[in-house]
């Protein structure tokens, strides 16, 4: 219907818009009430004076409705008949009208009306001047962060970062940060986890040597909360900090802090912070990753919750090019070899990726001579699993590699597991080398490759002899 109502004649929605909304208002039914509230704002501009008078006063009398249902559909679409009110040029009207129903929904005894206005202060708040603001919008922020229902500060929380910009930075110093630190400290879990999880998105809005001396010390209380969500929400936001309060109050206050959370008992909670690491490795730099982040990475490589190594082994590729080749080769390379053989196969597919990426880093040579040794000796592993995952690994790197590693490593390694003892090992094989057949010489496949197939072809396993059939047909 609002729909409609933006296209059809001014004296059509003369005839038929304004008198359904008066007719909808008066109602005695309070469902009909509720949906007269979403058809104030759109045709509002393009009607008459007289008319424009008659919608205000119907929305207002809905406002002061004695349904705690209407005045909560009021609150809702309050927002959206003020931007109305502003496009069509009556300012004022706003001022002396709309806003001390504002203000009054903003005191409303029912919270789920009260939570309403916060959301109502970001779009109002967008309309006003910073004085307006100041006068108006201020006090009901002042009022709802320190509302006695939970629900109402948790929406406070949410929406806090979107009030700032209507406001002076003055305010946002004086005002806004002691009432964000108070919703870190906030009595519920709940607020706090919403508010843990603007830290940085706040923090960016300040000075620096405001989030050092105001932030800081209450994001040290949170990393030792008693609820787990709101410490896994920290975890996911503090990060972020590093970059706004600089290297030598990162490496004094947040460290600690980074350290304790990654040990932290629930694995969310670790899992968060480890997805956050590249962002703050640059800064750190490569002495002080080595001697203070490194230990609690390689702890947490071998975490008993899957998700947690996962995490772990996305984070390696940015964390080995800060290191540097030498520096990971050294304390690193043994760890993600280990990962190949991981009990969990998404670990197992994640470090296939993880070594082509290694390789790319650092380049064919080190890989060569450092990497791809290594991983081939899974191949000689007595799980067949393992085994399984070093063809991966083949098919991953033989694209990347150049061809005196993928004759002199690879395809050896490959023609070296055609008689192994497991069926799913073997016309992996074949797969393999369907796979490999492209990238080889013909006189390579003819007289080292097609052999192999021959003799997986008449295998007694039926899929091994599909799969090499297969691989046979692209031998040419």
């Amino acid at each position: 219907l609002n729909k409609v109502s933006r296209q059809v004649p001014v004296a059509h929605l003369l005839e038929h818009l304004v008198p359904l909304v008066l007719r909808l208002q008066a109602n005695d039914w309070f469902t009909s009430r509720i949906s007269a509230c979403g058809l104030f704002a759109a045709a509002y501009g393009r009607l008459p004076a007289e008319s424009k008078a008659e919608i205000r006063a119907s929305f207002t009398q809905l406002c002061h409705d004695d349904t705690p249902m209407v005045r909560r559909a009021a609150a809702s679409n309050l927002g959206s008949f003020a931007a109305a009110m502003h496009a069509a040029g009556d300012e004022e009207l706003l001022k002396t009208e709309l806003l001390p129903l504002f203000a009054a929904l903003s005191a409303d005894e029912q919270d789920s009306v009260r939570l309403l206005a916060v959301e109502n202060c970001v779009g109002v708040g967008q309309l006003l001047s910073v004085s307006a603001n100041q006068a108006v919008v201020l006090p009901i922020v002042r009022s709802v962060s320190q509302d006695r229902s939970w629900r109402v500060r948790y929406v406070v929380a949410e929406h806090l970062c979107e009030l700032v910009p209507s406001l002076s930075p003055d305010l946002t110093r004086h005002e806004m940060a002691p009432t964000f630190v108070r919703l870190l400290q906030d009595p519920e879990a709940e607020v706090r986890t919403a508010a843990a999880v603007k830290l940085a998105a706040f923090s960016r809005m300040l000075a620096p040597e405001l989030v050092v001396s105001q932030i800081l010390p209450a994001v040290a209380e949170l990393c030792s909360d008693g609820s787990q969500h709101v410490r896994a929400s920290l975890a996911s936001d503090i990060m972020g900090l590093a970059p706004l309060v600089g290297k030598g109050a990162t490496i004094e206050t947040l460290l600690p802090l980074f350290l304790q959370l990654l040990k932290d008992e629930f694995p969310e909670v670790r899992l968060n912070l480890i997805g956050a690491l590249p962002a703050v490795n640059a800064l750190l730099g490569v002495e002080l990753l080595a001697t203070a982040l490194l230990p609690a990475i390689e702890e947490l490589a071998e975490d008993r919750q899957w998700r947690v190594r996962l995490a772990v082994v996305d984070c390696m590729p940015p964390l080995a090019a800060q290191l540097g080749v030498a520096f990971f080769e050294e304390k690193l390379c043994a760890m993600c070899v280990r990962w190949l053989q991981d009990c969990v196969y998404t670990i197992r597919e994640s470090a296939i990726a993880n070594v082509r990426k290694l390789t790319e880093l650092f380049g064919l040579e080190w890989a060569a001579a450092h990497l791809i040794p290594k991983v081939m000796a899974t191949r000689q592993s007595s799980n067949y699993l393992f085994r399984l995952t070093a063809l991966s690994t083949v098919s991953s790197l033989a694209t990347v590699v150049g061809s005196d590693v993928l004759y002199g490593s690879l395809l050896p390694a490959v023609l070296g597991m055609v008689s192994d003892a497991v069926p799913n090992v073997r016309f992996n094989v074949a797969k393999t080398l369907q796979m490999l057949v492209p990238l080889l010489e013909p006189g390579l496949v003819a007289s080292q490759v097609k052999p192999k197939l021959l003799e997986l072809s008449e295998d007694h396993d039926k899929d091994v002899q599909y799969f090499a059939q297969r691989a046979l047909a692209c031998c040419g």
